[in-house]
């Protein structure tokens, strides 16, 4: 029994090894021949120049600029090779000595390994003006190799920074979301160019070519180009550099938008910053001194900034007042307070408005008639109406990470604070302060739908497909009413922005101030502080938000000055100027 076990033992073993050759020599053939046919066939990818940004005009925003590279052999660190490597470094020093000796041995050291057969770029970029003079004493060298390069540059500087954006290196990171951006050398970091960095970048294109043992290229079996594209935007560079300019180093943010379809003529975030000192990788020094300014550059005030919106939000609340069964002849005396249990609500005109009806409560602004309104209607319904005008919604437009504002009411606040929501909270949210926060891009978007009665998208692709209007369904008679009190508020005796709206090309405008408090001033102070004497971070935000012409609307201008105070006073004179170039650049058609 023992013989027979050690006998169909030595069988099973060699039945095993029979499979194991038949698998060897038959079914894993096609394998390594395919094995094979990789270890000769390479495939290399390549990447198309980064497509360029163009304005509505074709006027280039973001462009590739030609330059050079220079690499070195590897392996230079070897003893016998040494010199030759300090040689080649000193040359570079000579010639263009920001690169260091130093800088350029570490650079070369940490991507020198027994593994590196490519050559080693130990300087990235030298502009083509700069490197030409010196291309053949450089292109003479045996351990130099000179690689055409590109760079990303925006001839505008700081103009239009936040909403072009900016490159930067490809880092792990990455990498990690997408394996295939180790292919490529920079990626949008920010702005249209983050937003579309796909159509930027392009396609791969690949290159299978067959080598030899030393990884030379033999043969070139096939190609697939890489293709880019350039994105043509709705930007009026001339009007967008205007903005800049009479913007004048405030903080705040100015949309100019096309009431019909949502094309952004111009879009700034202020301050600005130049883009360029981005793309090859920005110093310390320049980071912390944008990092810690108060007026935050680096924020993009345009879809990130959250500001209360004061006064320029009472033509939507008036119409859900207009909604919810209160009368157009509704009316009240305005003796400039309203006491509602212990508090004390008063209006921001210290003698009152006296009788006041829902024209004049727009174009005067005065926060007692809001106040009475909203306790007949309740937030609630504001909260419901506000909606439909996209406060608290993110209004589409094509740069990443759009905030949505708040639009609160009484389950919100349940939500999120945990806490019941007070009749006192009601009255303060009629005027645009407590808890409500939007951007200005909303408000933009919101000021043209009372123009039209649409809300558009807005949009900075030059294409018709991002055209998207919704009805915001206002009655004829409640829209007639909200813009008439507009028109007022800039063409009529006691508007708040008839002393500072002035077109020299008598474009008709219709506007809304506002005044976002950013620190409370005590009810119960009788006198209170002007603007002006208040510390510069504690003074109001300003708004001012218009269309025009006001019979046929064509154009929304929306100005927030940060700290500004009086919405009428701060960016009037802007508006003016913003719209009398509309018409001059054959925009505005009267």
């Amino acid at each position: 029994m023992r013989l027979k076990g050690i006998i169909y033992f030595i069988v099973a073993i060699c039945i095993l090894l029979l499979i194991r050759v038949y698998f060897l020599s038959i079914k894993s053939n096609t394998y390594y021949e395919e094995l094979a046919v990789q270890n000769y066939n390479k495939k290399i990818y390549t990447t198309a120049p980064r497509g360029s940004i163009i304005d509505r005009n074709g006027v280039y925003l973001a462009i590739n600029k030609i330059g050079f590279a220079i690499t070195l052999k590897p392996h230079m660190r070897k003893h016998k090779h040494i010199k030759d490597l300090k040689n080649s470094l000193k040359l570079i020093e000579q010639y263009f000595p920001m690169y260091t000796y130093e800088k350029l041995f570490k650079k070369y050291k940490k991507k020198d390994s027994v593994y590196q057969h490519k050559y080693i770029k130990v300087v990235d970029y030298i502009p083509y003006d700069d490197f030409f003079k010196y291309y053949s004493i450089f292109n003479s060298k045996e351990n130099i190799e000179i690689q055409s390069a590109v760079k990303r540059f925006y001839p505008y500087k700081d103009v239009a920074a936040h909403i072009l954006g900016y490159t930067g290196r490809v880092n792990a990171k990455d990498i990690k979301v997408d394996k295939n951006n180790k292919y490529y050398s920079i990626k949008g970091k920010s702005g249209l160019e983050r937003y579309y960095n796909d159509k930027l970048k392009g396609t791969l294109g690949v290159k299978t070519v067959k080598v030899n043992a030393v990884y030379k290229v033999i043969e070139v079996l096939d190609e697939t180009k890489p293709k880019s594209q350039d994105i043509h935007t709705t930007i009026d560079i001339r009007l967008q550099e205007y903005v800049h300019k009479i913007f004048d180093k405030k903080a705040g943010a100015v949309v100019v938008m096309d009431v019909n379809n949502g094309e952004l003529l111009a879009a700034s975030s202020f301050p600005e910053f130049d883009n360029n000192i981005f793309v090859s990788g920005i110093s310390h020094k320049a980071w912390n001194k944008i990092i810690t300014d108060f007026n935050h550059p680096f924020t993009n005030k345009l879809v990130n900034g959250k500001y209360p919106p004061g006064s320029v939000m009472k033509m939507g609340i008036a119409v859900s007042f207009l909604e919810n069964k209160i009368s157009p002849y509704f009316s009240v005396d305005c003796n400039a307070s309203l006491i509602v249990g212990n508090r004390n609500f008063r209006c921001w005109k210290q003698k009152g408005h006296k009788r006041t009806g829902f024209v004049k409560a727009i174009r005067e602004s005065c926060d007692d008639f809001f106040y009475k309104g909203s306790l007949k209607v309740g937030i609630n319904n504001i909260a419901n109406t506000l909606d439909r005008f996209g406060i608290g919604h993110k209004t589409g437009v094509d740069q990443p990470n759009e905030s949505v504002g708040i639009n609160p009411n009484k389950q919100w606040k349940r939500e999120k604070l945990k806490q019941p929501w007070y009749v006192g909270e009601t009255i303060v949210s009629s005027i645009g302060q407590g808890f409500i926060l939007v951007t200005p891009m909303q408000i933009a978007r919101y000021t043209a739908s009372l123009a039209t009665n649409k809300l558009p998208r807005p949009h900075l692709l030059n294409d018709d497909s991002l055209i998207k209007n919704t009805d915001v369904n206002v009655s004829k008679r409640d829209l007639k009413i909200i813009r008439k009190g507009m028109y007022e508020v800039a063409n009529k005796y006691r508007g708040t922005a008839v002393n500072y709206i002035k077109s020299k090309r008598k474009i008709i405008i219709a506007a809304k101030t506002g005044t976002a408090q950013v620190v409370g001033i005590p009810q119960e102070e009788k006198k209170r502080m002007k603007e002006h004497e208040l510390k510069y971070f504690n003074r109001s935000h300003a708004w001012l938000t218009t269309y025009a012409p006001y019979k046929n609307p064509q154009y929304v201008v929306t100005v927030l000055v940060e700290h500004g105070g009086h919405g009428g006073s701060a960016a009037g004179a802007m508006v003016g100027k913003i719209y009398d170039k509309l018409y001059d650049l054959g925009y505005i058609k009267k």
